[in-house]
């Protein structure tokens, strides 16, 4: 073996490091990337939040020709403060039935509550459209002993339309399951 000169460069080369010639062009590449990459990821940000804008600001009543220019903080705030005025949903359900019954009846509260709230139809057509997606409920024999959302009644204005009276019916065979949009 030949002996070691002193002259020649020491290298040592770890476990992910390749020649010091292609670990600088590695490090000038990350370099010359990383403020393009800041670019992109900037940009997705933006985008996101203007989409957030374009969402909130119909849900929260908010005409989006007068706020046109609000800061990213606005955006988030506004978001924060509907999402917390949402009604939180319920805790934990028992069966299949049960768990559609509870969901529907979320949903037609939920419905109930932020209609007549953000002004999307004027009172008449809510009250015609909740009563409608009641009737449709008991018509599909899903009905059993479901109780009616209470936002229905509690909700000014919005009171039940009438129709045929609720029935409590069967809960629907485990065979024919029920199809559920989750």
């Amino acid at each position: 073996m030949p002996p070691l000169s002193s002259d020649a460069p020491s290298r040592t080369y770890g476990p992910k490091m390749g020649s010091p010639k292609k670990t600088g062009e590695a490090t000038q590449l990350r370099k010359s990337l990383k403020p393009l990459m800041e670019k992109r990821r900037r940009a997705r940000i933006n985008d996101s939040l203007n989409q957030l804008k374009t969402l909130i600001l119909p849900l929260i009543g908010k005409d989006s020709s007068r706020y046109s220019k609000l800061e990213k903080a606005d955006i988030l705030e506004m978001t924060v403060q509907f999402l917390k005025e949402l009604p939180t949903p319920c805790a934990s359900v028992s069966g299949s039935a049960d768990s559609f019954c509870d969901g529907y009846h979320t949903c037609l509260s939920r419905l109930a509550t932020l209609l007549p709230k953000y002004n999307f139809l004027n009172r008449e057509a809510c009250s015609t459209l909740l009563g409608h997606l009641q009737q449709a409920f008991a018509q599909q024999g899903w009905l059993r002993d479901c109780s009616s959302p209470a936002d229905l009644s509690k909700e000014p204005g919005l009171e039940r339309p009438p129709g045929p009276p609720r029935r409590a019916q069967e809960a629907p065979s485990p065979q024919t399951g029920l199809w559920r949009p989750w």
